[in-house]
């Protein structure tokens, strides 16, 4: 006889020792905190990349920040607050990678200008110094 059972008194037991559980595993994703401060800074964040600069630059990003803040919203109103708090960083962090790829494209572009217009200074000068 083996000492260590696998019948199915083991798995009974097993099973009532994970059912007994449950509710105590219930209970603590239950008692997650509502992120009241994760979702105020996510929603500033969007709010803050939420510009007509970051829209036509990065407006792929801006909207995956829009759609994880909704998201988290609606898992703040079916209470999953530990989903809610993950979409609202989600979404924070979101929204920074978008406003930062709208800077650089008009960081990008200002550079391109400062280029071209010297270039054209350059060669007018060039003009200037044939005659």
């Amino acid at each position: 006889m083996p000492l260590i059972s696998t019948g199915p008194s083991r798995t009974f037991g097993l099973a009532l020792a994970l059912a007994g559980s449950s509710p105590w595993l219930l209970g603590a994703c239950a008692s997650a905190p509502m992120p009241t401060t994760q979702m105020a800074v996510a929603e500033a964040a969007v709010q803050g990349a939420n510009t007509r600069s970051t829209s036509e630059n990065a407006g792929a990003q801006l909207q995956l920040a829009i759609a994880k803040l909704d998201a988290a919203r609606a898992a703040v109103d079916n209470r999953d607050y530990e989903g809610a708090r993950r979409l609202a960083e989600q979404a924070q962090v979101d929204a920074q990678r978008a406003q930062t790829l709208a800077q650089s494209v008009r960081t990008r572009q200002a550079a391109q200008d400062s280029q071209d217009a010297a270039r054209a200074l350059s060669e007018e000068l060039a003009r200037k110094a044939l005659r």
